[in-house]
């Protein structure tokens, strides 16, 4: 399975001998799976079909589906009813001493005669077995057109993948540089500590060594990032494999996008230099272009 994305755009067409049909098959993001179909007057059993199909090969997204109708522009073959015209020939033939005022009959006369002149074919145009066949190629045209646009994300969702693998792995370095700050040094973090506490026994001289105490376990605890490391590291382990997973995995990425971000504000809320900020807000730029791509995955 492989990461699937929920645009895309599919054209699928058939012929007959009564005319020709076009499927057009669109697809934009959506929370879950909405099909709008648009069908010609008596095709209306096409409908619970296309659902159904459209389910088969995609999980999300909005789809707009049509079909249209062309009917054959070429003018029909015709035959001549040979017995028609014998018939009305030996009529004419009997009257003809009756009215003898009366122009003998021709040829363009006996063409005009309704009936004479009939449609090749026009006896079975709509029978059972050409409608049933005209519907069976329609399905099939329905199938093609469904598949390729499944194809055509499937191909949109594996360069999307690219780029989110390329930005997890941003995510990964910026995470790994903000490890390595000087701020989180060993010395540099006692020192800030040492200024903090003397701010604090100035300020309250009266202080007892238990709220001391307290004090100091604080300033460490909204000092040390190494919490909101370690889980911006799974997170970005997860995603890269929901990622070689592949499937409808669109859902499960958004929630770490939001997590990836948690995490970096917590980060930026709790940085004590320049350099510190710097690498939060890049980490942020980085999150919401995640995200952003996220949004069209299935």
């Amino acid at each position: 399975m492989t990461v699937a994305s929920m645009t895309g755009y599919a054209r699928a067409e058939g012929r007959d001998a009564q005319g020709s049909w076009v499927w057009e098959a669109k697809s934009v993001n959506g929370r879950g799976l909405e099909l709008r179909l648009r069908l010609p007057p008596g095709l209306d059993a096409l409908d619970p079909i296309a659902r159904e199909a459209a389910a088969r090969v995609l999980k999300r997204g909005n789809i707009q589906l049509s079909l249209n109708l062309t009917a054959a522009s070429e003018a029909p073959m015709v035959r001549i009813n040979a017995a028609l015209v014998r018939q009305l020939a030996g009529l004419a033939a009997e009257l003809a001493p009756l009215y003898p005022h009366v122009q003998p009959a021709s040829w363009d006369g006996l063409l005009a005669v309704k009936g004479v002149l009939e449609p090749v074919g026009a006896e079975d145009e709509d029978s059972p077995d050409k409608r049933q066949a005209r519907e069976a190629a329609i399905k099939d045209s329905l199938i093609q057109v469904l598949d390729q646009l499944a194809l055509m994300r499937l191909s949109e969702g594996q360069r999307i993948k690219a780029v989110l693998l390329d930005q997890l792995a941003e995510i990964s370095t910026l995470s790994e540089r903000a490890g390595g700050t000087a701020a989180l040094r060993p010395e540099a973090v006692k020192e800030r500590l040492r200024v903090q506490l003397a701010a604090i026994v100035e300020a309250q001289p009266s202080l007892i060594d238990e709220r001391i105490a307290q004090e100091v376990a604080l300033l460490a605890v909204k000092a040390d990032i190494r919490e909101e490391l370690d889980r911006l590291r799974a997170h970005v382990g997860a995603a890269r494999e929901l990622l070689a997973a592949g499937g409808a995995v669109g859902r499960k990425l958004d929630f770490l996008s939001q997590e990836f971000n948690r995490e970096a504000n917590t980060l930026c809320s709790k940085a004590q230099d320049v350099e510190l900020t710097r690498i939060g807000l890049d980490l942020k730029a980085v999150i919401d272009q995640f995200r952003e791509q996220v949004q069209n995955i299935e």
